[in-house]
Formats: C-alpha cells, sequence, structure tokens
C-alpha cells in the first residue's frame, strides 16, 4: 500500500487527473487534498492511484463521485451576516449609485447555489427581480445541478432574513426548503475552472468565498490577479472570512474594508 499510494504514484496520478478533468491539483494544498483523496480510493477498495484512475475512466458515477468529492461544498445562505449588512448598506448602493441598474456579478465557485441566491434577495431590495442577474459558476456539474433544484436543509438557510424566508421559500420538510422559481429565474449557472478557464469581463462585483483557501499561495495570486482583470475600474471583490489579500495592494486593489476589495 505505501509504495502504490507513495510520491511518485501521486505525481502521476496529478498528470491523469488533469488529463482527464483538466481540474490542477498541483494547485492544491497537497498534504490535505492527497489525503482526501487517498480516503476516498481506500474506501472504495483500491489499492493504486492507477486503479483508481482506469475505475473512473470506466465508471461515470464514480467519477462524479471523485469530482464531487474534491470540490469542497460547505456552504450556507448569508454566510457572516455581518459581511452581508455591509454589501447592502454599502457596496450594493454605491455600485448602482456609480454604474446604474445593469451591475454585472459574478459568483465564482457558487457550490449550492445559496451564494448567488443570496445574492439576488439581497439585490431585491433595491432592483425589481426581473431586472437582477447573476452569473454563477462552478467546477462541479452534480453541485450546479443540485443548485439548480435549489432545495435547502433548514441549517443552510438559517441566515436568511425572515421576510426572505417568507417571501421566497417553501417549506417541503421539516427540515427542507425549496428556493422559489422566482429567485431561480435571476441566476445563470455555468460550469467554470478558476484554474484553467478563461475569466469573463466587466464584472462590476465578484463573490468568491471560502473556496480560495483550498489553494496554493501561486494558485490564489493569480486568481485574484484574473478576478482583478474581470472587474470594471471600481468593480469589487468579496471575499470569504477566512481569506485576506494579503498584498492587494501589488496586484491593483484598495481595501475599504476587510474581505471587500475594490480595482483601482
Amino acid at each position: 500500500m505505501a509504495t502504490a499510494l507513495d510520491d511518485k504514484a501521486y505525481s502521476k496520478f496529478k498528470d491523469d487527473i488533469y488529463a482527464l478533468t483538466k481540474i490542477d491539483l498541483s494547485s492544491y494544498k497537497e498534504r490535505q487534498m492527497r489525503r482526501r483523496i487517498d480516503t476516498l480510493i481506500t474506501k472504495n477498495g483500491f489499492k493504486s492511484y492507477d486503479e483508481f484512475t482506469a475505475a473512473i475512466k470506466k465508471d461515470k458515477a464514480l467519477f462524479e463521485q471523485f469530482v464531487s468529492y474534491l470540490t469542497i461544498n460547505v456552504s450556507e445562505f448569508y454566510r457572516n451576516p455581518e459581511q452581508w449588512k455591509h454589501l447592502e448598506e454599502k457596496v450594493f448602493p454605491e455600485l448602482l449609485s456609480k454604474f446604474g441598474h445593469g451591475i454585472r456579478i459574478w459568483s465564482a465557485a457558487c457550490s449550492t447555489g445559496d451564494e448567488p441566491y443570496s445574492l439576488v434577495m439581497c439585490l431585491s431590495k433595491f432592483l425589481p427581480l426581473d431586472k437582477i442577474r447573476i452569473t454563477a459558476t462552478d467546477i462541479d456539474d452534480q453541485i450546479i445541478a443540485q443548485a439548480k433544484v435549489g432545495l435547502y436543509k433548514k441549517q443552510s438557510i438559517a441566515s436568511v432574513p425572515e421576510e426572505y424566508k417568507k417571501k421566497y421559500f417553501t417549506k417541503i420538510t421539516e427540515d427542507s426548503y425549496q428556493i422559489s422559481e422566482q429567485i431561480k429565474k435571476c441566476v445563470t449557472f455555468k460550469k467554470h475552472n478558476l484554474l484553467k478557464d478563461p475569466y469573463f469581463k466587466d464584472y462590476h462585483l465578484i463573490v468568491c468565498r471560502n473556496v480560495l483557501i483550498y489553494f496554493t499561495d501561486e494558485a490564489k495570486l493569480e486568481v485574484y490577479k484574473k478576478f482583478n482583470a474581470s472587474l470594471v475600474h471600481d468593480g469589487i471583490l468579496f471575499v470569504g472570512s477566512t481569506e485576506q489579500v494579503s498584498n492587494y495592494k501589488e496586484i491593483g486593489y484598495t481595501s475599504p474594508k476587510s474581505f471587500f476589495y475594490q480595482k483601482v
């Protein structure tokens, strides 16, 4: 087992996975990601990386399970409510004042849709729903499909303001709620790999939270630079409460408030 899952074998595995999925495992913190992968391989009864790679090439369900396992899908509505309060009270009014009602918003690595749907509800205070358009992207097809369904556990929507819970959610069971079609229509979901695919252009707000903590420092820097290029002048990048862009001045941002970075 030690030789089947050793450093040399893992290096080849990373190359094989990139060829198969275009997911660059070298951009993730190796110890943490490799531990996750080794656990999955062992749990499924495989003895080597090569054996597992051969299996996911043939077994679509196992392949989808692997991609889903690689992507870190911990999400909830209005995560860190005080930051959403700042977004609502300060960021949205300034963006709307400066750029008008057609602001373009990208929710990157959106996971199960909690974040883009939160953005729609937050923005609904300022604009009618038929004027709100959010682009939401993720690397995982299964997660995007789940986001489009819009079914959530009670725990996931705990921080949603009561007015929006009543207005936009239907209770399905004691522990599950469905988000309304009105909200879903405002979000366009697309598959996108932050480490490989071309980035979108001319966005006024990019939200990417609690994902880059799993990337290497080099990969993080590259992503922050690409986000900067994707923003219009004075556009805003909103990151997670576990993330800080330490060298933000060097890559073209100011930081008017923690976790918010403005392109200069």
